[in-house]
């Protein structure tokens, strides 16, 4: 539960939620061989192989010469024949129309192979208007086979063209963990960074100044304060920061900006204050129980990534044990059945109750867990879905009482994430990642024997 400012924020599970009657790729430190260098080219969906179908021009819009329509056939498809420099993971991106009111789904295959089952392509506004759909597969080096096969009576929607692009981003990204410069005496990142190897930092937290309007703790400047002098210093180490919005305490933007064109205004505002990369959508407490403000956010997100290619989106929640509960659940199918390709699931596996001795075990109890319904929602092979999860624990004593992540919990955390790739582990924070000593808040401090930075030069060993 994140606390009244000006304390300590720390991140619900479940159980805490519950009480207070609330219920949470490859894209970032892979090597470079595991990403996919494709040409950054159109593919024709008329000069595709075509099979139970045929190229049109009476709608507007288009590109290239003309489209594919489908032809209410199960079973029609497109083929595209797909160029790679290397092996490695890719987003392919579909431009369609759909002037139905039904969903179109396809079957996305690469080199043979199902890689997103019935891949939904929802309506849009009519014929003439054109969205994208996005999947993320693992192409190999040469040419690849990418075919788009319609499963239902009423074929796939008109087909104008297919994108492929790279997934990467700069390494080191997928540890980022997280500070908070709001309370207390955080350390200076950058002397984090030479402590660590540490490049990246998830800085926390952005809230709204009591308007659709963002500010750090909803009270310092976004620019020309010290927040930026911080960030600054990061970029002339060597790093880079994500920032995440929202946390448990405070005024959401998801609720003050009263509508996605508006929310996504105020992320963008986030944006272009740092020229991120990334953001983090730590979606808890209010926010989280309202089902129209998590379809909000899905919205704006959706925005965002129309206006900023190539930028990547984090969502943050707390979990069951077992993986996300119904909320959990609830927003995932959204984001799916919304066309959001949200490129992370960070769950936060902590705050359970009774796992003082086995947190570790937990956490991978949970992460597969999300990996069920990630993989459910959107059809990704199991290689793709993990690498669209994560996991943001806590180190030392959590908010329940007894309950007690250790640093052998760490280390099975990182076993986990180098065995299946996974795109984020990190945790709630570096602020607390250090001996208490007389006196000391346990919001500043682990609550148990270490030395500092312990836990982070554990998940510092992660390199995707």
């Amino acid at each position: 539960m994140h606390r009244s400012l000006p304390l300590y924020r720390p991140r619900p599970g479940v159980v805490l939620a519950a009480l207070c009657g609330l219920l949470l790729s490859l894209l970032f430190t892979a090597s470079p061989s595991s990403r996919a260098a494709v040409t950054a080219a159109d593919y024709q969906a008329e000069d595709a192989t075509i099979s139970q179908g045929t190229v049109a021009t009476n709608h507007l819009g288009y590109t290239g010469s003309g489209f594919v329509d489908y032809t209410n056939v199960t079973g029609s498809y497109v083929e595209f024949t797909v160029d790679a420099a290397t092996t490695g993971t890719a987003t392919l991106a579909f431009r369609y129309a759909n002037g139905t009111t039904l969903n179109r789904p396809m079957n996305i295959s690469v080199n043979g192979t199902v890689v997103a089952s019935n891949l939904s392509f929802a309506p849009t506004a009519n014929w003439d208007t054109w969205a994208t759909r996005t999947a993320t597969v693992t192409l190999t080096a040469g040419s690849n086979t990418v075919r788009a096969t319609a499963t239902t009576s009423n074929g796939g929607p008109n087909l104008d063209k297919l994108t492929p692009a790279t997934t990467a981003l700069p390494p080191g990204m997928a540890v980022a963990p997280y500070e908070y410069f709001g309370w207390g005496n955080p350390p200076s990142p950058t002397t984090v960074m030479a402590a660590t190897g540490v490049k990246w930092f998830t800085l926390a937290f952005i809230l709204s100044d009591g308007t659709c309007n963002p500010a750090w703790d909803g009270s310092r400047p976004l620019t020309g304060g010290d927040d930026q002098a911080k960030i600054n210093a990061i970029r002339s180490a060597g790093g880079d920061i994500i920032v995440s919005i929202g946390g448990w305490s405070g005024a959401k933007l998801g609720e003050k900006c009263t509508s996605a064109s508006a929310l996504a205004g105020a992320y963008q505002k986030v944006i272009n204050a740092y020229g991120l990369k990334v953001i983090d959508i730590d979606i808890e407490n209010t926010e989280w129980a309202s089902a129209t403000v998590r379809q909000r956010v899905i919205d704006a997100l959706k925005i965002i990534k129309t206006n900023n290619p190539g930028i990547k989106t984090i969502i943050t929640f707390g979990t069951a044990t077992t993986g996300p509960d119904t909320t959990g659940i609830d927003m995932i199918n959204r984001a799916a059945s919304s066309g959001l390709a949200n490129d992370i699931w960070c769950i936060m596996p902590f705050d359970f109750g009774g796992g003082s001795t086995n947190m570790g075990t937990l956490t991978v109890q949970a992460m597969e867990g999300l990996k069920a319904r990630v993989q459910t929602a959107y059809g990704y092979s199991d290689t793709t879905t993990y690498a669209h999860i994560g996991l943001s624990s806590m180190n030392g004593k959590t908010d329940v009482a007894g309950e007690l992540v250790r640093i052998t919990d760490f280390q099975t955390m990182l076993a986990y994430a180098q065995q299946h790739h996974i795109a984020r582990l990190t945790y709630w924070s570096i602020n607390r990642d250090r001996p208490c000593t007389t006196g000391s808040d346990g919001d500043s401090c682990s609550g148990v024997s270490q030395q500092q930075y312990d836990y982070l030069k554990v998940f510092a060993q992660y390199t995707g």
